[in-house]
């Protein structure tokens, strides 16, 4: 039962890495950038339910809502300020420019909450269940439904709807997507938009998991699901699902079965030897350059 135990609790962190990934994912297949200052929304998302269900005592509900709205205004801001002038800029200058983002992000908020951790009691209330001797945490429940239904929501977005068939085009051509009068900056500020409205979810079922608030507790995490999106295949929304999920039964496993201290080099050394032997992720596509 330690085992089904142990396999729970990967795929609850998993879950959590893969909403994170899922955003990386987006951006990086549409707008063809790296968000690294994406992991810090996720702290941005704990202090902004701290604040709005904590300090001013709001339904939880609306505080969740709140949540999401703040992380996704974040998530155009930074696109407008820092990315859409840089589209067309070299790499390094995008990676240079989303690393200043992540430390800006992170000097705010020790600015304003401190290096004090704040604790906080967690939100999700649901009971736990029983299945013979084994007992599901109500957390674990609402971690992995909550994904479950924001992937086929997702899923379901991208492929019946408009604005997800504008993604598609954008994500494949800009510029025949523009001459089709497709409007390729909102796209982008919308995918900027959703991606960081699912890093406020899995901002907030970390803090109820962790129930303590730092300024950096974004990183490790944020860093983990682009390791994440990276093994699933980078671009591929299924591919960050697994790569978040599979990813977080490594950890769990390793920290059970191996050690505590060596967990994190071992997810990171199954990314190697999956890239050695796939380069395009799990379920990547492998694309061919025409010369």
């Amino acid at each position: 039962m330690n085992f089904l135990a142990q396999i729970l609790n990967g795929l609850r962190t998993g879950s959590i890495y893969a909403l994170i990934a899922l955003g990386y994912t987006m951006v990086y297949g549409i707008a063809k950038m790296i968000n690294f200052a994406h992991g810090d929304i996720i702290m941005v998302g704990a202090y902004a339910l701290y604040i709005f269900s904590a300090v001013l005592g709001l339904p939880i509900p609306l505080a969740i809502v709140l949540t999401i709205a703040t992380c996704s205004i974040l998530g155009i801001t930074i696109e407008r300020i820092a990315y859409k002038p840089l589209r067309k800029a070299p790499s390094l200058a995008v990676l240079i420019t989303a690393i200043g983002m992540s430390f800006f992000l992170q000097s705010a908020s020790l600015l304003i909450f401190g290096a004090t951790p704040i604790p906080f009691a967690t939100i999700i209330n649901v009971p736990s269940v029983t299945l013979g001797s084994l007992s599901v945490s109500g957390l674990t429940i609402v971690t992995l439904v909550v994904t479950a239904v924001a992937m086929i929501l997702l899923t379901w977005f991208i492929n019946k709807t408009k604005a997800g068939s504008a993604m598609r085009a954008v994500s494949e051509d800009k510029g025949a997507a523009e001459l089709m009068g497709i409007n390729v900056n909102g796209t982008i500020s919308l995918t900027f938009a959703i991606g960081s409205g699912l890093a406020a979810v899995a901002g907030i079922l970390f803090i109820c998991q962790y129930e303590s608030l730092q300024p950096t507790m974004g990183a490790l995490p944020g860093i983990k699901a682009f390791v994440a999106a990276v093994l699933g295949g980078i671009g591929s929304v299924p591919g960050a699902m697994l790569g978040g999920i599979v990813l977080g039964l490594i950890e769990s496993l390793s920290k059970a079965y191996i050690s505590t201290k060596v967990s994190d080099a071992i997810v990171f050394g199954v990314l190697v030897i999956v890239l050695l032997v796939k380069p395009s992720g799990l379920l990547g596509r492998k694309k061919t350059e025409k010369v």
